[in-house]
């Protein structure tokens, strides 16, 4: 697994949002910076958190500029559950054959109660205008995440 680093240029993608609509990368691009935070699967506890949070600080993140996009390898059914489910205020995207998350570097082996299996590590990227990675996010819990995506705004 080779994680995309600051400086790096951010892969293109288009995936389908929660209503099956294409949303790519190059127009979130032209609203902001991106703020794309990869995450294991919808509705499951530490990704509700993570998601909740996000949701809570998104006048924080609008206000400084960033768009919040989530992406997981669930289906665009799953995430109009996760989404009307917790009220969220930003876009969820499915990455149903993981291949942008391998292009970002965040899908390889993990570990759970003892097995290992391939997925989604969960690591986030402030992605800038120019389409350059500005920052990389993979050392936080999921209940602090958007705090951390804030006080690096901060600096």
């Amino acid at each position: 697994m080779k994680t995309l680093k600051t400086g790096d240029k951010a892969p293109a993608f288009e995936l389908p949002d929660a209503h099956n609509q294409p949303v790519a990368l190059q127009d979130l691009l032209k609203q902001g910076q991106v703020l794309v935070y990869f995450y294991p699967k919808a509705m499951t506890p530490g990704c509700t958190v993570q998601a909740q949070q996000l949701r809570d600080h998104q006048p924080e993140l609008t206000g400084r500029n960033v768009i919040t996009v989530g992406i997981s390898p669930d289906a665009p059914a799953r995430l109009a559950k996760f989404t009307e489910r917790d009220e969220l205020n930003f876009t969820l995207l499915g990455d149903e054959d993981h291949k942008i998350a391998e292009a970002f570097g965040v899908w390889g082996p993990k570990k759970f109660m003892g097995k290992e299996y391939d997925g989604i590590h969960r690591i986030s990227f402030l992605i800038n205008q120019d389409g350059t990675v500005a920052k990389v996010f993979d050392k936080f819990k999921t209940k602090d995440h958007h705090q951390v995506v804030l006080d690096a705004l901060s600096d």
